[in-house]
């Protein structure tokens, strides 16, 4: 792993070596949001449409949500699960990888949330909401090249003002987050970035974020220093299996692209040789003339 350094930006008389991890990794995403539930708390109240009655206060840890082995690009899923007093859930989840996939999985958990709070006593009027919060490193609506946060809750289909309590979704495209793309809510700017300029590349940390109390201590906790040799080894280890989970990818799209080529081929062959026999051209010369066998000529 290459080496970078960091000049502390306080006056001291010999300057301090500081060199930070990636927090989008498993485990620095779980040890700052997964540990500390005070930071926790501000990126959720940052980052979700919440309103001011609706701010989180306190919250406690929930197990996470375990990804299928059999699922592609589970390494790319970091989450962290947590419940208020007021028994709302939220679900933070950092997707390194995008597939159209994600959204129906994100859906899945939290639908499954939501209804794993009845029970045989309780009654479907104290169900409570369930957010989540999809932080995700990779463009995934190029059409709206401008908006990075997208809110999704249940609504009606001409009136959006009318809505079903239950699901909120917040999408969050981390590759267009700007520094000025977010005027009115300060702690929203300095999260994300946080997220996206701090990783083994960074050489001069925000001073907005060494002076804010939250993302400071966030900073803190990815100092390599801060790692045990074990941490540092399963930090390598995250980095190791996105890069094979990100292989798998591109291998199976690229399989994919040539299955419907190939599919689309034999359907254009099938469709030629359908108008030759319309056009009454023999069996055997249509065989000839596309390469079909005889038997599925005589099928169609």
């Amino acid at each position: 792993m290459p080496h970078y350094y960091i000049y502390s930006s306080k006056p001291i008389n010999t300057f301090s070596l500081i060199r930070y991890l990636d927090p989008k990794a498993d485990l620095t995403f779980k040890k700052i949001f997964g540990e500390h539930k005070d930071l926790l708390i501000s990126l959720l109240n940052a980052l979700l449409p919440l309103a001011d009655d609706e701010q989180i206060e306190s919250v406690e840890y929930l197990s996470p949500e375990l990804v299928p082995d059999t699922y592609v690009g589970k390494n790319s899923i970091v989450d962290v699960r947590c419940r208020d007093v007021k028994n709302r859930q939220f679900i933070v989840e950092m997707q390194m990888l995008w597939t159209e996939a994600f959204k129906q999985r994100v859906l899945f958990n939290a639908s499954k949330a939501f209804v794993r709070q009845l029970d045989k006593k309780r009654k479907y009027e104290f169900l409570q909401p369930v957010y989540s919060l999809n932080l995700v490193n990779e463009i995934f609506m190029k059409e709206y090249p401008d908006e990075f946060i997208h809110n999704y809750n249940v609504v009606h289909e001409l009136h959006s003002d009318e809505v079903i309590a239950g699901l909120h979704f917040t999408f969050v495209e981390l590759p267009k987050f700007h520094a000025n793309s977010i005027k009115e809510k300060k702690m929203a700017v300095l999260w994300l970035r946080f997220l996206t300029e701090i990783d083994e590349q960074t050489k001069q940390v925000p001073q907005e974020l060494l002076d804010n109390p939250e993302t400071s201590k966030a900073l803190k906790t990815v100092e390599e220093s801060a790692m045990s040799k074990d941490e540092l080894l399963a930090y390598e280890d995250f980095w190791d299996k996105l890069g094979a989970d990100r292989l798998l990818f591109v291998d199976s799209n690229r399989r994919s692209l040539e299955e419907g080529r190939a599919e689309g081929r034999a359907e254009g062959r099938a469709e030629v040789a359908r108008n030759l026999l319309r056009m009454g051209m023999s069996v055997e010369d249509i065989s000839k003339a596309t390469g079909i066998p005889k038997k599925e000529i005589e099928l169609l």
